[in-house]
């Protein structure tokens, strides 16, 4: 684990951000390649986030090692208890919004899987223990074999 600034953790442990609550933002990830350092940094610039944490799923999927083309982000901000993104789905605009650069079609991001919380609905999480329920997302079942082969 390294700290990056106040209040900012950067770690290959989900658990250590998992267990935070409101009162301090945390992030993590899960690699710290130059693309999820720029997703963990737009983030963090524009939703101020109480829990970020930016995962590098590629080695699930059928892309060279050391990839950085699908991901996952779980973030809990105040800015998605705003009217203009009170719904899942305006929290998820909002994100690729953020991150147009890196999932345009010629960026980086190949898959962007969201989890956006209000402090709330992660404060309840944390509380009964459901952040240990997010996942990795599902491996992938072979894509459309444009990619190279793992090696």
């Amino acid at each position: 684990m390294s700290f990056l600034a106040p209040g900012i953790i950067l770690s290959t442990s989900r658990a250590v951000a998992s267990r935070r609550i409101a009162s301090t933002m945390s992030t993590a990830a899960t690699a710290s390649g130059p693309v999820a350092e720029t997703i963990t940094k737009k983030l963090t610039e524009a939703f101020s986030p109480l829990h970020l944490e930016v995962r590098n799923e590629s080695h699930m999927h059928n892309v060279p090692a050391n990839s950085e083309t699908h991901f996952k982000v779980i973030i809990a901000s105040a800015e998605f208890d705003t009217p203009k993104c009170k719904t899942p789905l305006a929290r998820h605009r909002a994100v690729n919004a953020v991150l147009a650069e890196e999932v345009a079609s010629d960026g980086p991001v190949h898959a962007l899987s969201i989890v956006a919380k209000t402090p709330a609905q992660w404060e309840n999480m944390v509380q009964e223990g459901g952040v240990d329920a997010i996942g990795p997302s599902p491996n992938c079942r072979g894509g459309d074999g444009s990619l190279p082969k793992k090696r």
